[in-house]
């Protein structure tokens, strides 16, 4: 062959390439561009009928809606207030050891937890810390819910004898100290605490409580409006943090919107336990939602880690947030009465309540063992084996069948040794970024 000959051929080979590349990249471009008409002409790996496909749906991070606005805390949007409660969040002078800051138990670095069965302060806690991300969405705080609002929430381990184990004049002598000029810009001026004890508080010591019933009434409701002001800014910097797009919910949006190639991104294991998921598992009867928990109660035969002194869970926590000095109706919320819905209606029937707890988010959930609401099972695997062997529970009436039961509202668990592999493999997929809205 001549080289001139040579060098025609290979002229007709690059335009015939190039063609071809174009067509491919044109297809390409159309296919994400097109409508359900063309998409659906994709082939994609994993079937899922509409009943099903309908559940995932209303699984997908992109489905949550932003946090509604909280009445109680009237500063929850302010820059400034989002900026101070993230420096509180981090001051661990706000404690008596100066050691222990709200960042201690829930550590950014550890999915804002901190990996301990129970949490550690100034002394040792009787339950886990739960995850703060997503909280907001949340009408109900802590695992026993004793807490209606974020601001709340926060006040309550600044005061616990072995959380932070501060006090309110301590507390409010801290933010004159070194934050004075970023509390007034937001709330109002400071009160004069130049007569005030260093250290008194309505909990703490013999000596904080009997310097606190020395204060005047007055005294004493301007010292606790600088305490409850601490946690509204608290809960306007942990509003900020939300859950990023997970595996599953790639999978998902790529599934609804017939992308190909979008299903690659669960394997079929991972799939097979999405499967037992919404269906055999029964996991999203209580983890359902974006946040893959309906924000309930429930007993469900969790061993206490002390089976003589069982934790009574809700049940003993209605009246503790009925009763609440910081509740959505008490004299420090910015909210009218009419406003504080959860609270006025919450269900006060104590018996079905009696040993039950908060369902988790499943969001991150294989980034941040152990689980349950003491931290009683160190793995995924053993949390679910937990629900396929269903106990008798200690304290009230378990919602699993054991057989021995006579009031059960489901039937127990029944999963193979390959399902529960599969289940585990599903749930790793469920970790994502945590975003935070302060780091825009």
């Amino acid at each position: 062959m001549s080289w001139a000959r040579g060098k025609q051929m290979n002229k007709r080979l690059y335009k015939l390439t190039g063609m071809l590349v174009f067509a491919l990249a044109s297809y390409t471009t159309l296919l994400a561009l097109a409508g359900p008409g063309l998409q659906a002409t994709a082939n994609l790996r994993d079937e899922w009928n509409t009943a099903d496909l309908d559940v995932l749906a209303s699984l997908r991070i992109s489905q949550l809606s932003p946090a509604l606005r909280d009445p109680s805390n009237s500063i929850e949007n302010l820059p400034a207030a989002i900026e101070l409660g993230q420096r509180l969040f981090k001051d661990a002078r706000f404690s008596r050891n100066q050691a222990v800051s709200c960042a201690s138990c829930h550590d950014p670095e550890k999915q804002f937890q901190d990996g301990l069965p129970v949490s550690r302060g100034v002394g040792e806690g009787a339950r886990r810390a739960m995850p703060i991300v997503g909280a907001a969405h949340s009408p109900w705080l802590f695992w026993d819910g004793r807490k209606d609002s974020l601001w709340a929430q926060a006040l309550g381990p600044l005061e616990d004898s072995v959380e932070h184990g501060g006090n309110r004049t301590r507390y409010a002598h801290l933010i004159q100290t070194h934050y004075r000029a970023e509390y007034e810009a937001i709330f109002h001026a400071m009160p004069d605490l130049s007569h005030m004890a260093q250290d008194a508080g309505p909990s703490g010591t013999a000596a904080e409580k009997l310097a606190w019933d020395a204060m005047t009434a007055k005294e004493r409701k301007a010292v606790t409006q600088v305490f409850a002001n601490m946690g509204k800014a608290i809960a306007a910097y942990e509003k900020t943090l939300t859950y990023g797009e997970a595996p599953f919910d790639r999978y998902v949006e790529g599934t609804i919107a017939k992308v190909p190639g979008a299903q690659e991104a669960l394997t079929l294991q991972e799939v097979s336990g999405l499967r037992v998921f919404i269906g055999k598992g029964q996991c999203v009867t209580c983890h359902a939602g974006p946040l893959l928990t309906d924000q309930h109660f429930h007993n469900t035969g969790i061993p206490p880690r002390d089976p003589a002194k069982p934790d009574l869970g809700r049940a003993a926590a209605i009246d503790k947030v009925q009763k609440d000095e910081f509740n959505c109706i008490g004299p420090f919320s910015d909210a009218t009465a009419d406003q504080c819905q959860e609270l006025r209606f919450m269900a006060t029937d104590k018996a079905p309540m009696l040993a039950a707890f908060k369902t988790p988010s499943l969001r991150n959930v294989a980034l941040r063992p152990p689980y349950m609401h003491a931290g009683q099972f160190t793995s995924i695997e053993q949390a679910i084996r937990h629900y396929t062997k269903a106990p008798v529970a200690v304290a009230g009436h378990t919602e699993l069948s054991d057989g021995r039961a006579s009031h059960v509202e489901r039937q127990p668990i029944r999963l193979t040794e390959e399902e529960i592999r599969d289940l585990v493999s599903f749930l790793r997929t469920l970790s994502g970024p945590i975003l935070d809205g302060t780091q825009r």
